[in-house]
């Protein structure tokens, strides 16, 4: 089978390096396992065939911003720096606008703009912010979201040290995503990351909440926890979308590795493409397909 379509790829070629637009440096590589030889960056052509080894058809490439400008550290990936590949490539690229909630207005006008350029989804980073999913701030942009019918992918559990002189806590536990689902019923979220180390937790808000979903990108398929994988086997298995976060995970690794899991045919098949269809419609829509 192919087909698979991957949730969450950030740009990660010698430009993004080159220019500090990654976010992490050397240390983080190094705990990630990182291979030497792709730690300058790999270029598109290359990650268009790295896709067709893996049988990903569509991924789906995060303009990222991650903090408040005047914080070190912080960086973004402007909306257009992204919005060129999926015009070079409709049928593989679409685009996620990053969220950042210091920016007031000029945030949701900026989200407009994005669903002007095509984008399917809106994705953040609260980590980066050092504020948790349900603070105020960020409330503005779910209203927007609804308004433009765009899911809001966001992270989820921990977060690792991605520099190493720029510490950020971890606030985003998934049980916070249940006060924005019961104010926001019309938004679909989608909590990456896993929710690790509270899988539990995100099993349960997407039990009890029919707009929230889970990515399950940036670990090894193969390390992910038995009851999560047990739930996207049965009665979650249409709550439960595949990632990679490259250039985290190789994503010919993680095809592998989620097959290795022996999911039942249909909920592979849920998993690694049609919640996808069904989560983003202007994704269903832009490849010409349905969920």
């Amino acid at each position: 089978m192919s087909g698979f379509i991957d949730i969450v790829v950030n740009l990660f070629g010698p430009e993004e390096v080159d220019a500090g637009q990654t976010g992490f440096d050397a240390n983080f590589m190094e705990q990630v396992r990182m291979p030497e030889a792709m730690r300058g960056g790999v270029g598109m052509d290359e990650y268009l065939r790295i896709m067709d080894e893996a049988g990903i058809e569509h991924s789906l490439l995060v303009a990222v911003r991650a903090g408040d400008r005047r914080w070190k550290g912080s960086f973004d990936i402007p909306y257009e720096q992204v919005a060129k590949w999926c015009r070079a490539h409709p049928d593989r690229f679409s685009g996620l606008a990053g969220a950042d909630p210091t920016m007031g207005m000029e945030q949701l006008r900026d989200l407009e703009r994005a669903a002007d350029l095509g984008f399917v989804g809106v994705h953040a980073y609260p980590h980066w912010f050092d504020l948790p999913p349900d603070a105020a701030r960020w409330y503005p942009i779910y209203a927007k979201c609804c308004e433009l019918e765009l899911p809001f992918m966001l992270q989820v559990g921990q977060n690792l040290i991605y520099q190493k002189d720029v510490r950020l806590p971890s606030v985003a536990k998934p049980i916070l995503l249940d006060q924005v689902a019961i104010d926001f019923p019309e938004l679909t979220l989608i909590g990456i990351h896993v929710g690790t180390p509270w899988s539990d937790e995100m099993i349960a808000m997407a039990w009890k909440h029919a707009n929230v979903f889970i990515g399950i990108d940036a670990y090894a398929p193969r390390h992910l926890p038995e009851n999560l994988v047990r739930y996207m086997d049965s009665y979650g298995s249409h709550k439960v979308l595949f990632g990679t976060d490259w250039p985290v995970i190789d994503p010919r690794r993680g095809v592998a590795e989620v097959a290795a899991h022996g999911l039942r045919p249909e909920a592979h098949r849920r998993v690694m493409r049609d919640n996808a269809l069904a989560v983003f419609p202007k994704l269903a829509a832009r490849m010409g397909l349905s969920g």
